[in-house]
């Protein structure tokens, strides 16, 4: 979350900023939180300064007994007292204020870089670079959807008999070539200096808040009611909230992981074409890189990361393009997002199949993930994170791009690790 000192030192920034995002009443939205606030800070000053006046008189009363003034000693007990009623509403308030002030700021989004371009949604996006050469398949080309029927490699069927729409069940060789790009994403990142974590794919509300998920996201997980727990839409939750309330310490950085697991999204309302097959599923894998920056070394990181997504298109040898996200279109939590999509030859159309974001202190402020710099004052870092990559998708291209009479030809790179060249 944006912190109350940036808003008021940046308040026409923050305004623009979100103006662009099409917030609406931005004006209003800033000047509740800088009066919650202002409140807040006053409410404290004067509990300070009461408990302050409180302890003295403490001292007093004990100094009066101590010199046996008993009756004088009584007579400014009635202050006490007043004292104590009067901190214990202050209290009250000051609690309510910053749950008032917390709960304003968690529902105002994250300022947009100034590349960020304008534009409502993904139709605004602005196309980056493109790379590689579109296949050409026959009139006879199948789309995914088809493909895994006929080489019987995975089943919807099955994962609608066992728990319900968007869940498949990968088979034989379809299971192999999943695991084969799950192995090949962790190597080629932890060949690239990322830590390998397998974090839980269940967690609790501090986790979901920390790295914004909730309040913005709450109906698109899955909610374990009776623990209060989250099944996690993506391993950037886990991952990142290892550092929930950390000070780190500056020779530990950067902080580089990468982690493989299964993701859960309700995606409610999603329905058409559009989400056919893998395009669009309630349970998929993923593996995600993450990092910690400084803040003056974020950017180059952010490059970094979107260099390395690249690089695995590239292995693969699918086409792909990079977008750069419209305001309209960017994460809450986000300053600035690169979207990766591979062309899928039978469908004739792009799929997303990574983006890569920096957060700022955005999340870090809301994490309380810190480091101490040179002159020993704390101070927010910088996170970020991509998918690297997100397989469902992935695996729809390889299997529509590379298909020919006779079956599927898989990726030279992935041939080490499936044992096999064809399906």
């Amino acid at each position: 979350m944006l912190q109350v000192s940036y808003i008021v030192e940046n308040k026409e920034k923050v305004i623009a900023g979100l103006q662009k995002r099409n917030i609406p009443q931005v004006q209003d939205i800033l000047n509740e939180v800088i009066i919650l606030d202002e409140k807040r800070r006053n409410t404290q000053l004067t509990l300070d300064q009461n408990l302050a006046e409180a302890n003295t008189i403490a001292k007093q009363i004990g100094a009066l007994m101590k010199e046996g003034k008993r009756a004088e000693a009584e007579g400014i007990k009635q202050r006490t007292s007043e004292l104590k009623a009067t901190n214990k509403q202050l209290s009250e308030e000051l609690e309510a204020t910053k749950q008032s002030l917390l709960k304003a700021l968690y529902n105002i989004p994250n300022v947009p870089h100034d590349s960020v371009p304008l534009g409502n949604s993904e139709e605004d996006n602005e196309e980056v670079s493109r790379h590689g050469n579109l296949p050409a398949l026959g009139d006879h080309a199948m789309p995914h959807w088809d493909l895994i029927k006929k080489y019987d490699i995975i089943d919807f069927e099955l994962g609608i008999k066992i728990t319900g729409a968007g869940f498949p069940v990968y088979k034989g060789k379809g299971a192999r070539l999943q695991r084969a790009l799950i192995n090949f994403f962790l190597d080629e990142a932890t060949s690239a200096g990322y830590g390998e974590v397998q974090p839980p794919i269940v967690v609790n509300e501090a986790s979901g808040y920390g790295t914004g998920q909730l309040p913005d996201k709450e109906g698109q997980m899955y909610h374990i009611g009776n623990e209060n727990l989250y099944l996690i839409p993506t391993a950037e939750v886990p991952i990142t909230n290892l550092y929930r309330d950390v000070i780190v310490d500056q020779n530990d950085l950067p902080i580089k992981h990468v982690g493989f697991t299964p993701c859960f999204r309700r995606e409610a309302g999603s329905w058409g074409a559009h989400v056919r097959g893998l395009n669009r599923l309630h349970q998929f894998d993923k593996v995600e890189i993450v990092q910690v920056r400084k803040p003056e070394e974020s950017y180059q990181a952010l490059e970094e990361m979107c260099s390395h997504v690249e690089g695995l298109l590239k292995k693969l040898q699918l086409p792909y393009r990079i977008l750069r996200l419209c305001a309209g279109d960017l994460g809450f939590t986000s300053v600035l997002t690169f979207d990766f999509e591979v062309y899928s030859a039978a469908q004739k159309k792009w799929l997303e199949v990574s983006s890569v974001s920096n957060f700022e202190t955005y999340q870090a402020n809301r994490l309380k993930l810190r480091f101490k710099g040179p002159d020993k004052k704390t101070q927010l870092l910088h996170t970020l994170n991509g998918s690297a990559l997100a397989l469902p998708r992935i695996l729809a291209a390889i299997l529509e791009n590379n298909q020919d009479e006779t079956g599927i030809v898989i990726p030279e790179v992935l041939r080490p690790y499936t044992g096999f060249d064809r399906i």
